[in-house]
């Protein structure tokens, strides 16, 4: 491999593979060294790349390896600045060995990366800073240390309009917290709304990425995902000779269920599983597996391509104190600073600042406000791609309560990974918390990801086929109160549970209602202009959702009835019905039109199951 070096070549980077003999490989060589000043010199043509695609950049740098005695992934700093119209972005770059790790399984090497994503056509400018010094890489400070090897690079390219579409994530931008209650991609502006798998938390501990093992040694459990090895496609992505086609193939079963988020955890060392993490061992904390983060890097930019969201859960609760006993100190910086660095720029993230995070009955030593608060800070200073950030709760409302108070208003903080244990209150709780949010000034997207008893959860077809339970109060639940969406959780009493799961297809009913549910949303509604109007209905166990006088959603559950207030309305409302269970278009029912003021009787359908009632200003 040879890599010509920004140091020298400033706007030129290549990458070839050959096994050219040596008098020939040299004159190849000359000549695009030759070709590479000249174009740098002259103001050759500029590269171009697109519009929300990953743009890698790979930098020469000094030979050194994971285990070096000046640590690459501490002892360097590569930070490069892009920039564009007087704004800039400061990414961090990463110590990648030799530039292709995840196939060659290097631990040594000379190249720097960086990842970069723009977000504006154009041309665009970088700056690079590559600085030397004791622990540099944690700190801020920009003169730190001292300039090294390619210091001093500078480029131009110029970005093109996108040229992808349908699910894929480039065809829509990078999704973002804009102070709403629901997430919005940048291109299309499209409102997101989430379904997805909350389980295996353990989705990483894959036989196929090096370096994966279980530290506990009564367990040598890994996952090679077997049932969906068969839903890999040909040119889907591999490495090393045909690795990765179960992990591969699980995520599009996922996709194809029509889901769009997938929930991990990235260090588990004393957790549950004890079979996750980005070092090159689970006890030292400094240095960091190139190859299998290479590795986890090729699956993610798959699930860019599905149009999955990539849930980060960066800690467990029995785990939170491991790292610089829960401060941000130089263990965790190092840890969060790696994971921007590598994974930032991927278009749809949920950084999770830990699952059940703080103290509780069962895990009483757990991290403090101060330190919530602090965890939540490095994010927001340091991802300069400002993705949503949130803290997973505790199930239990005592547990959950004071914590979920001392965060309401933090502007660092976008939003809720929420635990609840008894599904029957996942409405109202809900509820509660968006409004706790918008009085505090700072508005949550609240998102459902962890239904209990931990035992149960979300159970699999062939216990539970129709999930009436999970459909009405948890899915259906959570969106009609303002909730974001959900992740299902599979409990520990039930085959494929939370850390052995390794079939998808075992909640397939699941997935399809809440698809159904997300459909009908994104299809019928306007539901980022509609909240929750529960008291504009006669029946305690109806959900109404609607816009006064535009549109409303009402939730019906097996064969119930209300009446609707329409209050000073003197027009005509459409009546359409869907259902909920198997989807599908809307349904035309006994009373095609609506009219009146007041409380109106909504129409009734005889057959005793679920509907959604949906009435739209004729």
């Amino acid at each position: 491999m040879l890599v010509l070096s920004h140091s020298f070549y400033k706007n030129c980077t290549l990458t070839i593979f050959t096994t050219l003999k040596k008098p020939l490989l040299a004159l190849l060589i000359f000549t695009l060294f030759a070709s590479c000043s000249k174009q740098a010199n002259d103001g050759g043509a500029i590269k171009e790349y697109r519009q929300w695609h990953t743009i890698t950049l790979n930098f020469e740098g000094p030979a050194t390896s994971e285990m070096a005695a000046e640590n690459p992934f501490l002892d360097y700093r590569l930070n490069v600045t892009f920039s564009r119209n007087g704004r800039d972005m400061v990414v961090p770059g990463y110590y990648a060995a030799d530039g292709n790790t995840g196939d060659t399984g290097a631990d040594s090497g000379k190249i720097w990366q960086v990842k970069f994503v723009a977000d504006e056509e154009g041309d665009w400018n970088y700056s690079v800073s590559f600085r030397k010094g004791p622990s540099i890489s944690i700190n801020d400070a920009p003169e730190a240390g001292e300039p090294v090897a390619f210091d001093g690079t500078n480029g131009r390219f110029k970005v093109i309009a996108t040229d992808k579409t349908g699910r894929d994530l480039r065809a829509h931008g990078r999704l973002q917290y804009n102070g709403l209650r629901y997430l919005q991609f940048a291109g299309s502006k499209q409102y997101f709304l989430k379904g997805g798998a909350d389980s295996p938390e353990n989705f990483l501990a894959y036989q196929d990425f090096d370096g994966t093992y279980s530290s506990d040694s009564t367990k040598t459990f890994i996952k090679s995902y077997p049932a969906h090895i068969g839903d890999w496609k040909t040119g889907d992505i591999t490495w090393k000779g045909g690795k990765g086609k179960g992990i591969i193939g699980a995520l599009n079963y996922l996709a194809e269920e029509k889901m769009n988020a997938v929930y991990f955890l990235t260090m588990n060392i004393g957790g549950d599983g004890k079979d996750v993490w980005p070092y090159v061992n689970h006890q030292n904390f400094e240095r960091f597996d190139c190859s299998k983060l290479d590795q986890w890097e090729k699956v993610f930019t798959h699930a860019d391509k599905l149009g999955l969201m990539l849930h980060f859960v960066t800690q467990e609760t029995e785990n939170e104190l491991l790292l610089d006993n829960g401060d941000v100190g130089p263990q965790r910086k190092l840890y969060y600073r790696e994971l921007i660095a590598r994974f930032a720029h991927h278009l749809a993230i949920t950084w999770n600042l830990g699952e059940e995070n703080g103290p509780a009955s069962f895990t009483p030593h757990g991290q403090n406000d101060a330190q919530r608060k602090a965890m939540a800070s490095y994010f927001d200073h340091h991802d300069p791609y400002q993705n949503f950030t949130v803290v997973h709760t505790h199930a239990a409302l005592k547990a959950r309560e004071p914590i979920v108070d001392s965060l309401l208003g933090y502007k660092a903080l976008d939003g809720l990974s929420i635990q609840i244990g008894n599904k029957k209150t996942v409405h109202r709780e809900t509820l509660k918390l968006l409004n706790q949010s918008i009085k505090s000034g700072h508005t949550w997207v609240l998102f459902q990801d962890e239904i209990g008893p931990a035992n149960a959860g979300a159970v699999p077809d062939d216990v539970d086929p129709v999930h009436d339970t999970l459909r009405q109060e948890v899915l259906w639940g959570n969106l009609m109160a303002g909730g974001a969406g959900v992740e299902w959780y599979f409990g520990y009493k039930y085959a494929h549970n939370d850390l052995n799961a390794e079939d998808w297809r075992t909640r397939k009913n699941l997935w399809r209602q809440t698809a159904h549910a997300l459909a009908f949303f994104q299809q019928h509604l306007p539901f980022w202009e509609m909240s929750n109007l529960n008291d504009l209905t006669s029946s305690e166990n109806a959900y109404c959702f609607g816009k006064k006088d535009e549109v409303y959603a009402i939730y019906l559950r097996q064969g119930d009835h209300t009446r609707i207030n329409l209050e000073q309305n003197t027009g005509k409302f459409h009546v359409k019905w869907f259902d909920p269970l198997k989807g599908g278009p809307l349904k035309e029912g006994p009373q095609l039109l609506l009219e009146g003021s007041g409380w109106q009787d909504l129409p009734k359908l005889d057959d005793n199951q679920d509907w959604v009632v949906l009435l739209k200003r004729a």
